[in-house]
C-alpha cells in the first residue's frame, strides 16, 4: 500500500511540473482551481479551472 501512495504522489508531482513547464503559472492556477472544485464539489470553481486549462491548451504555440 505505501508503494501505491508513493507512486501516485510521484505521478501528481510530475504532472504538476509538466503543467508548470508547458503552460506556466496560469496552467497551475487552472489545475489548482479544477482540483479544489472537484474536491469541494463546487461546480463553479471546477468549471472556471476547466475553462482556464482549455484556454491554455487551445492557444496557438508561439
Amino acid at each position: 500500500m505505501p508503494a501505491i501512495a508513493f507512486l501516485s504522489a510521484v505521478f501528481v508531482v510530475g504532472f504538476d511540473q509538466f503543467v508548470q513547464w508547458r503552460y506556466g503559472p496560469m496552467g497551475i492556477v487552472g489545475l489548482l482551481l479544477l482540483t479544489i472544485g472537484i474536491k469541494a464539489n463546487s461546480p463553479a470553481c471546477s468549471s472556471v479551472g476547466a475553462v482556464v486549462l482549455a484556454l491554455m491548451v487551445a492557444q496557438p504555440a508561439l
